[in-house]
């Protein structure tokens, strides 16, 4: 397991920082669901390798009722963070997780990337798959939040946010409760 180095507050100059020692992918659905904003950003690594692991926080209206979070994580195999912040033991969804038929597909850059939904529990609607040779995983709280999963359909890298002549600016809010809480140090 790789530390877990920064956690964020949801600013253009947190992005900045995060976005200069990524080595991977910094996903964010694009467009957002209607009403939603980035409320934090996390990373796991160190200083000489950088951020081998990201995360992207996001919260908006659920589409069952309430206020739903939803954490994008890309992490190189063996990471783990995105199974700490869903509740998971282990580093990895696990074998055979991908052995059916996707659940769901997100595209990026003209490519589907097949999402498998996977069991972590009555509290988190989990999805994962594989993408430019990280795990791709999408971790919603509450788990009924999990239903925004159709409607998202494409994902964007913010650590390259400018698309020809126009940058993308995402929304900010406060920083993520549910971010804060599942990183919080164990004792």
């Amino acid at each position: 397991m790789v530390p877990l180095r920064h956690l964020l507050e949801p600013t253009l100059a947190s992005l900045e920082l995060l976005s200069d020692s990524a080595q991977v992918p910094m996903w964010i659905p694009w467009p957002l669901p209607s009403g939603w904003v980035v409320t934090g950003f996390a990373d796991a690594g160190d200083e000489r390798s950088g951020a081998l692991a990201t995360v992207v926080a996001l919260s908006g209206p659920a589409p069952l009722g309430g206020v739903g979070d939803l954490a994008i994580v890309a992490e190189e195999p063996g990471i783990g963070l995105a199974c700490r912040l869903a509740g998971m033991a282990g580093a990895d969804p696990g074998d055979g997780f991908d052995s059916g038929a996707p659940d769901g597909k997100v595209r990026h850059d003209g490519h589907d990337i097949a999402l498998w939904s996977i069991d972590a529990g009555a509290q988190y609607a989990v999805y994962v798959g594989e993408a430019m040779a990280n795990w791709l995983w999408f971790v919603f709280s509450p788990a009924d939040t999990g239903v925004l999963m159709c409607e998202i359909t494409a994902v964007r890298d913010l650590s390259d946010r400018h698309d020809g002549d126009v940058a993308m600016e995402p929304p900010f809010g406060a920083l993520s409760p549910f971010l804060t809480e599942a990183l919080r140090p164990r004792q």
